[in-house]
C-alpha cells in the first residue's frame, strides 16, 4: 500500500469514520494538541506557565450578590486596610469569580493593589487572589474576596512565586477540568 493511500485511510479514520475507535483516537489527539501545542503556545504568547487556570475554590466568590450588597457585607476589612468602596469598584474583576470559572492570565506588566494574581502558596495547586497591599520590601499581600482575612502564605508573596495576573474571566468553563480531575481521583483511589 502506498504512503498516499495510507495517509488517506488514516485521515478518513480520524475525521470521517463514526466508530468508538475513531472517537478514542480523536479524544487522544485533542488532548495532545491542547496539552503540547495550544497551552504552551498560549504560555509563550502571554509570558506565563499558566495562561489559563480553572478556579477550584470559592475564595473569590461574591455569593451571587451585586457589588453594593457584597461591599456592605465585607467593607470592614477593606476600610480597616485603607481600601475604599470607590477604589474597589474600579479594581479589575471587581465582582470576583466563582468556582468553575476559567481565568486567563498574562505574566507581564506591573502589579498593583486590586489586581488578581495567581501564585505559588503552601497548597499543592496555585492560588488566585486579589492583591490588597504592596509591602515596603516589594512583596505582595493578597486576600480572597470571600475570605475573612489573608492566609499566612499570602502575606509576603515574592515576584518569583507569581505565575501571572488575571485579565479575563470565562464563567463555568472550568467545570470541565474540575469534573475530570474529580473523576480521575475517584478512579485512582
Amino acid at each position: 500500500m502506498s504512503f498516499k493511500k495510507t495517509l488517506k485511510r488514516t485521515w478518513n479514520f480520524i475525521w470521517h469514520e463514526d466508530s468508538f475507535a475513531s472517537f478514542l483516537v480523536n479524544l487522544i489527539l485533542a488532548f495532545l494538541i491542547v496539552k503540547y501545542l495550544l497551552y504552551p503556545g498560549l504560555g509563550l504568547l502571554f509570558a506565563t506557565h499558566f495562561p489559563i487556570v480553572a478556579v477550584v475554590s470559592g475564595s473569590m466568590e461574591h455569593n451571587s450578590m451585586d457589588f453594593d450588597e457584597w461591599w456592605e457585607e465585607n467593607k470592614e476589612w477593606y476600610l480597616d486596610n485603607d481600601i475604599t468602596k470607590e477604589e474597589f469598584d474600579n479594581f479589575p474583576l471587581e465582582n470576583g469569580f466563582n468556582k468553575g470559572d476559567i481565568v486567563a492570565l498574562h505574566g507581564y506588566g506591573n502589579i498593583e493593589v486590586g489586581d488578581i494574581i495567581v501564585f505559588k502558596g503552601s497548597l499543592p495547586y496555585p492560588i488566585i487572589h486579589r492583591v490588597v497591599e504592596i509591602n515596603e520590601d516589594g512583596t505582595y499581600q493578597t486576600k480572597g474576596d470571600n475570605n475573612r482575612d489573608s492566609r499566612q502564605d499570602e502575606l509576603n508573596i515574592s515576584e518569583e512565586k507569581i505565575y501571572g495576573k488575571a485579565y479575563i474571566r470565562l464563567p463555568w468553563f472550568g467545570w470541565v477540568k474540575i469534573l475530570a480531575v474529580d473523576l480521575f481521583n475517584l478512579i485512582v483511589r
